[in-house]
């Protein structure tokens, strides 16, 4: 494996919403799961070397140059080559036609003449199964000054591809195509994928897919307000939050990625293609403050599919379609991003408890109530559930909202969505004529406020703690105001922001809590958290430090890469992404910031 990955930030994403590619800036698929998020990988390159999988293609030109963009408010990508002997783009993207699981890289001739070559190395299973290959009677047979095309037929276990485009010809365990192509010529190569018990698909019109993906995402985007200084880098946050949201059933996953490190060479590298009440909670937040009501529908239904059944057995975190059983387990075939093992499928945070998943859930489900989504007889009767179960572990200790792996805590965040859900259950009672057991919600709510006054605020400092016990703080905090617990003024807010920006600020941004200190868990460090320091510009908006607020947003914004893409974390000494990527909670900050900063007060302020 080379010893310089490709940076992470180099990447751009393709989406079809019911799955994701990673393309580098060098031209190279170098990661590719099919036909779900979640499935095992055809091209996993990303999490080792190229022997595990990638599609490249680029200029034979090692010299050529390459400029990338979104064609427009889209997830099709253009990739402009230039090189001594003319211009040529890529425009690549996955049809988002139901029941065609593909990606289409099209190669244009813009002016001269443009070699360029396509390598295709197919590993399936996250480079567990190299499958067998047989290349079909050509698509047409070449006459002169016509290029050859073919048909390449591969199949593993339950899987199968086809390739379809220039005819490629076998190297070992890869395939090789070379051809060029003058102003105006277009050559089309498309990877399908369907399972192997099926007949091989017939071609479908490529011409036909590439507009109907461009409409499909410019018709989605239409209706947000991109006015504002940072109204671009909101439109594609909220198109990459749409990219992760799965067409069929609802669920909204973390990151198209998993096991990308959070510091390399560490072992925090975890899986993400999976559905997090909380974060599928805030950006169903931010869907409903754009005006996309019918996904909040769409994802209370999804809620309402997987939690079905006993209020104690729900759990933090879901599959795609609201599976349950995600064990965890370590990949030792794939050597990690920069070698940084191990690589995981699963994520062992399943089984945790965390306190503050709940009242996520009711602050997200109040929003769609006043946001103009009716209650049905089941959906309020799922939340009188879920408070139920608030009630039966009252008192409980928690991993918190980062998912610690050392002992529970009282966390003070999670306490305080405690606090949150059994709010929201009172005054759907008082304020919308529900019904529920409003006498005791009210008194469990004001117990624990109380017990966060006397265990959650430091007595020395003045400013609320990460966990009952310690004087350390943690950027969930920054969190209390969004739910209403208190104004983002009071004084324990501001004692809290004075200590977090002592102790958790790396070079202006924001890490989550000292790793060094409470019951993180782990070995290790971490980088700063792009979500913590777009709550943090929230924070500043709220408490009238508009130019903190606006420097840091604009700090955080050009951290973004070419194509807009955050991931999870940014180290700040080598100036490159850290973490999975593209991130949907990062980029859910980034409008939450944004909308701050151009005056809106946020998910409850009519809480307050």
């Amino acid at each position: 494996m080379s010893s310089v990955p490709v940076p992470i930030e180099s990447y751009a994403l393709l989406s079809n919403c019911r799955s994701a590619a990673l393309v580098s800036d060098e031209g190279s698929i170098d990661w590719l799961c099919l036909p779900r998020y979640d499935s095992g990988s055809i091209f996993a390159a990303l999490l080792g070397d190229r022997t595990h999988g990638r599609w490249s293609l680029r200029p034979t030109d090692p010299a050529a140059t390459a400029t990338r963009r979104y064609d427009g408010d889209t997830f099709v990508l253009v990739t402009r080559w230039e090189c001594a002997t003319g211009v040529a783009e890529v425009h690549e993207f996955m049809p988002v036609d139901d029941g065609v699981e593909a990606v289409v890289r099209r190669v244009v001739g813009v002016s001269g003449e443009v070699g360029f070559a396509s390598e295709l190395r197919l590993r399936f299973d996250y480079a567990r199964a190299v499958p067998w290959v047989r290349q079909l009677a050509p698509l047409a047979t070449a006459s002169d000054g016509e290029l050859p095309t073919g048909v390449l037929l591969a199949v593993a276990g339950p899987d199968a591809v086809t390739i379809r485009g220039p005819r490629m010809t076998a190297a070992d365990t890869r395939h090789r195509a070379e051809w060029s192509v003058t102003a105006g010529r277009i050559v089309d190569s498309v990877l399908r994928w369907e399972p192997s018990y099926r007949d091989i698909p017939r071609p479908f019109d490529v011409d036909v897919a590439i507009e109907r993906a461009r409409t499909w995402w410019s018709s989605w985007a239409r209706r947000i307000d991109r006015a504002g200084r940072w109204g671009d880098r909101v439109l594609r946050s909220l198109l990459v939050l749409r990219a992760l949201t799965h067409a069929e059933t609802g669920g909204i996953v973390a990151a198209a990625t998993t096991s990308l490190p959070e510091e390399l060479g560490g072992t925090r590298n975890w899986d993400y293609r999976y559905v997090w009440l909380r974060d599928a909670a805030l950006t169903l937040e931010a869907y409903i403050a754009h005006g996309y009501l019918e996904a909040a529908v769409r994802w209370r239904d999804w809620l309402l599919r997987a939690v079905a059944g006993d209020p104690a057995d729900v759990q933090i975190m879901y599959g795609i379609a609201g599976e349950r059983d995600l064990p965890e387990r370590e990949l030792a075939n794939l050597p990690g991003y920069a070698g940084s093992a191990p690589v995981r499928i699963g994520n062992g945070a399943v089984d945790q408890y965390q306190a503050d998943v709940i009242g996520e859930v009711m602050v997200a489900l109040e929003a769609a109530r006043l946001g103009g989504v009716a209650e049905t007889g089941f959906s309020w009767a799922l939340q009188r559930a879920l408070l139920d179960q608030v009630v039966a572990e009252i008192d409980r200790p928690d991993h918190g909202i980062w998912e610690m792996r050392g002992e529970p805590q009282r966390f003070t965040h999670s306490r305080v969505m405690v606090w949150a859900a059994l709010d929201r259950g009172v005054r759907a009672v008082e304020e919308h004529g529900l019904d529920g057991d409003v006498e005791t919600w009210r008194r469990l709510r004001e117990g624990v406020r109380a017990e966060i006054d006397e265990h959650g605020v430091d007595a020395a400092g003045g400013h609320f703690t990460q966990y009952a016990g310690t004087d350390e703080v943690d950027a969930s905090l920054l969190l209390l105001p969004a739910v209403g617990f208190c104004r983002a003024d009071d004084p324990r807010m501001l004692a809290t922001v004075a200590r977090i920006e002592q102790t958790l600020l790396r070079d202006g941004l924001v890490l989550r809590y000292r790793t060094e200190a409470g019951a993180d868990g782990l070995p290790g460090g971490e980088h700063p958290f792009l979500a913590c320091s777009f709550w943090l510009v929230e924070q500043y908006a709220a408490t009238g430090r508009t130019a903190d607020a606006t420097d840091l947003m604009d700090r955080l914004c050009a951290i973004a890469n070419d194509v807009g893409l955050l991931s999870e974390e940014y180290d700040v000494t080598a100036g490159s992404h850290r973490g999975n990527t593209p991130q949907a909670l990062s980029h859910l900050a980034l409008v939450g910031a944004a909308d701050a900063l151009a005056g809106h007060a946020g998910r409850a302020a009519h809480r307050h």
